[in-house]
């Protein structure tokens, strides 16, 4: 081991730096080629923004996950029900502001097994052999052709068929073997955002926000970030600009971490994924830095949920008065355009809350001394 860390440390940083261009280079040689692909088969324009998230958890968790979302973001509860399947609590985001935020979908499973139960069995995830935010839920203009196309191109989906509601058809892929994730897709037949069918049960549950001022000042979901192993970073981003319309936009990476943070964007203005890997594989926990720590600990998985936050310093300093504990205080500036902070991880679902304001004219998306101090943050979990 102590041969193998002295190797590591001492690689040029000639060869680093070669390293992390050919990595990004890799990205951007494929990302032309990916997105005439798309044209040439049909598929450009043909999916569109995050619908919602799904969130499962350990039935006895489910009721107190979404009160914590309650408490401690600006979504609003807007329902219950239960299928044959599933028991699902909807919470979704009171106004739309410039976009349409993501719903939040907390599940729980009422029959039939788990395909996510192997990628959730980490050294510390698998006491919650049924939690993990699961699935992306992206919006199709035509989910025949699009499934269509996705399956003559080698891509599995959960069902042989697409799911049809009297309110929308639906499909997911097979959880990826490289992000953990699975990729929902939804064509709307009626009222958009309504969740509940015929054959649905409502459920008596009713949950009242509570009465902070300060959580007016928590809107959309701004994005959420995945971490990947080194060695799956390039596929599970490559994957992902297949199965949607995002695209590659850029990197940040923070060497002395062992860290790269990746994002893909369909647009400014849409919710964005993020792509967290290591710049090498897994060695050691002490060795290889947060990230591939992470990964190690509680598998391929996202990591966090951010969220666009208003008065951010305010909101910080009642939240912590409300309890809510933190990985790290908040990072920037106005003069470095934006200011971040993490909450430790949810005991419910092992997601770690992020707020994110970006100020006036910031047109960035993050900054690399924000990343670098979020990110070793992340090493106390």
């Amino acid at each position: 081991m102590k041969e193998m860390k002295e190797k590591i440390e001492s690689k040029n940083e000639a060869d680093l730096l070669k390293d992390l261009r050919n990595s990004d280079e890799y990205l951007k040689e494929k990302a032309p080629g990916i997105i005439a692909e798309r044209k040439r088969l049909g598929l450009e324009g043909l999916v569109g923004g995050l619908q919602a998230v799904i969130i499962n958890t350990e039935p006895e968790r489910q009721r107190a996950t979404a009160e914590e979302l309650l408490r401690y973001t600006g979504l609003e509860f807007n329902g219950a029900f239960q299928d044959d399947e599933y028991r699902t609590c909807v919470l979704k985001t009171p106004g739309y502001h410039e976009f349409r935020s993501a719903d939040f979908l907390i599940r729980s499973r009422i029959k039939g097994g788990n395909p996510f139960y192997q990628l959730n069995a980490a050294p510390k995830s698998g006491h919650l052999p049924n939690t993990r935010l699961e699935t992306f839920v992206f919006e199709t203009k035509d989910i025949e052709e699009y499934v269509s196309i996705q399956k003559s191109q080698g891509f599995q989906f959960l069902t042989d068929d697409i799911v049809r509601m009297d309110n929308y058809s639906f499909i997911q892929t097979v959880p990826s073997r490289f992000t953990g994730n699975s990729l929902g897709f939804i064509q709307w037949a009626g009222e958009k955002g309504r969740y509940e069918t015929s054959g649905s049960r409502t459920l008596d549950w009713d949950m009242k926000k509570p009465k902070l001022d300060h959580l007016k000042n928590v809107s959309w979901l701004d994005h959420a970030a995945t971490r990947v192993k080194a060695q799956d970073r390039n596929q599970g981003i490559i994957e992902f600009m297949k199965l949607t319309n995002y695209n590659f936009d850029f990197a940040i990476y923070v060497k002395p971490q062992n860290s790269i943070t990746s994002v893909a964007r369909l647009s400014p203005k849409d919710f964005a994924m993020v792509f967290t890997s290591g710049i090498s594989p897994y060695i050691s926990d002490e060795i290889s830095g947060p990230t591939e720590k992470f990964i190690h600990n509680y598998g391929s998985r996202v990591h966090h949920i951010a969220f666009q936050t208003e008065e951010i310093e305010d909101t910080y300093d009642s939240l912590v008065r409300d309890e809510m504990k933190f990985l790290i205080e908040l990072v920037g500036s106005p003069e470095e355009g934006l200011k971040q902070t993490f909450t430790e991880p949810s005991g419910n679902t092992l997601l770690v809350n992020e707020y994110i304001h970006r100020y006036g004219d910031f047109d960035g998306f993050f900054s690399k001394s924000n990343v670098t101090l979020l990110t070793a943050a992340t090493g106390k979990q």
